[in-house]
């Protein structure tokens, strides 16, 4: 086989056609040093971001029981549409607004473009609701103003204030009912191929225009509506933004990754150690092209690390059903936390370290609870939280086909059934298991363990032999 690279690149037209991305020179970063203590602000962006990438959009009941799980799970900022793009999503926000389902602790968020019809038509969406927040946007790019609009840096700054300068006039009239507040978030779009000086200034000159206040900020997220830089450096780069805004106090930057790399978790949670004060993202990821940051995945690492994330996602099974009903889509049976194989071990060294460390968890527990002391901390080996934590059991933890060894069937027994083998009966019993498994090429479950036990010791005359089904 010829493995030439310079034959590879003959096959694939690659020399020319694509440029790595410019390199952004920041020696004086400091997110390396720092750790995460604290969670972000959450906001989900299922029923926009999401919906609008769903095969088949939400319809209004669905979009209703997903909010109301986002609330149940404790987001205090919700997307809940682009109301001026059509019909359906007026009506859902006029839904949420006027039939009362938006708690007082929770704002709802609309997007719009930087157009005075689609703008008009939003505040028309939020008429009456407590708490609003209107996030505007336009795209920044080199690549969008000279491909897409055909505009000057000055012309897409002055779309981008004119915007602005009518979404404060409209604020201040909605906010002429002393029930309603709206903030303001300004994004621009496809942060990550614009050039971060011309980012800070277009953010900085939509800033002046609506004077925010550390009492009143302002929010500007920084997206990766296209994820085209290594983790690192998307890092540097809102340090470096974070760090050159004129009234950093009166901002509260959020961030906003897509995963085209695959790696949007990652960026989020460097981004957050660069200084950004939230996140936006979706349930599992969902979201245009290769998905939007995954908030449980976020959410359960901060967990991981003894961190309470401040979102409740004691019942996973509850989330993957709202997600698969709502989406029509299905979970990976790998996907982080939630998957149905996540914290299962095939392999025989994974599983007798798992059983070990079961063994050592409740030796140490019983140890605790008779010296009236706390519960000793999680330490099982391959498996990095409790699955009991977030709804789930240890069914599922230890499978056994021909991968699997002693300590696998081991677990399995003493689980399922109580029996506890001596080393010797452990190695013999373990090689009888792995020569069937091998033999019909497929898993096998616990009752039929059981069995083989059973068989397996009738031969040293402690039980009588029966035919073992196969």
């Amino acid at each position: 086989m010829n493995t030439n690279p310079n034959n590879l690149i003959k096959r694939m037209p690659l020399a020319g056609k694509y440029q790595p991305f410019p390199k952004f020179h920041y020696p004086e970063r400091q997110w390396p040093d720092k750790k995460l203590e604290k969670p972000p602000l959450w906001c989900s962006v299922d029923l926009r971001d999401g919906n609008q990438a769903l095969i088949t959009p939400m319809n209004i009941d669905e979009k209703l029981e997903f909010f109301q799980y986002l609330v149940k799970v404790g987001f205090k900022e919700i997307e809940v549409g682009y109301p001026s793009a059509s019909e359906t999503e007026f009506q859902f926000v006029r839904k949420l607004i006027e039939e009362n389902h938006i708690p007082d602790d929770v704002s709802i968020q609309v997007l719009t473009q930087s157009r005075e019809d689609l703008i008009r038509r939003t505040f028309e969406s939020l008429q009456g609701v407590k708490n609003g927040i209107v996030h505007f946007y336009n795209s920044t790019s080199e690549v969008q103003r000279r491909v897409v609009f055909q505009k000057s840096k000055e012309e897409i700054i002055q779309l981008a204030v004119e915007a602005a300068d009518l979404i404060l006039e409209l604020k201040i009239e909605a906010e002429k009912n002393t029930h309603t507040k709206i903030r303001i978030q300004y994004s621009p779009e496809s942060f990550t191929s614009t050039e971060p000086e011309y980012a800070l200034e277009i953010c900085e000159r939509v800033i002046e225009v609506f004077q925010p206040t550390e009492v009143d900020p302002i929010c500007i997220n920084l997206p990766a509506t296209v994820e085209v830089y290594t983790p690192n450096v998307y890092a540097d780069i809102v340090e470096w933004f974070g760090k050159n805004l004129k009234n950093r106090k009166a901002v509260t930057l959020s961030l906003h990754t897509h995963n085209d790399r695959g790696t949007g978790v990652a960026a989020s949670e460097l981004g957050l150690l660069a200084g950004a004060d939230r996140i936006e993202g979706t349930l599992l990821g969902n979201g245009e092209r290769t998905g939007n940051a995954d908030i449980v995945n976020l959410a359960l690492n901060f967990y991981s690390q003894g961190i309470d994330p401040g979102l409740d996602f004691s019942n996973v099974q509850e989330t993957i059903r709202i997600f698969e009903k709502c989406n029509k889509l299905k979970v990976p049976e790998r996907h982080p936390y939630v998957g149905e194989l996540v914290f299962t071990a095939f392999s025989g060294s994974h599983q007798d370290a798992i059983h070990k460390g079961f063994q050592h968890i409740s030796q140490q527990n019983q140890s605790k609870q008779l010296d009236g002391g706390s519960l000793l901390k999680w330490e099982v080996p391959y498996i990095p939280i409790d699955p009991k934590d977030i709804g789930k059991d240890y069914t599922a933890v230890v499978r056994i086909n021909s991968q699997s060894g002693k300590g696998g069937v081991s677990y399995m027994l003493e689980k399922d059934f109580g029996i506890v083998m001596n080393a010797e009966e452990k190695k013999q019993f373990g090689i009888l298991v792995k020569d069937y498994s091998n033999q019909y090429w497929r898993e096998i479950n616990s009752l039929e363990l059981k069995k083989m036990w059973e068989k397996f010791l009738a031969k040293s005359n402690k039980l009588p032999t029966y035919k073992m089904e196969t």
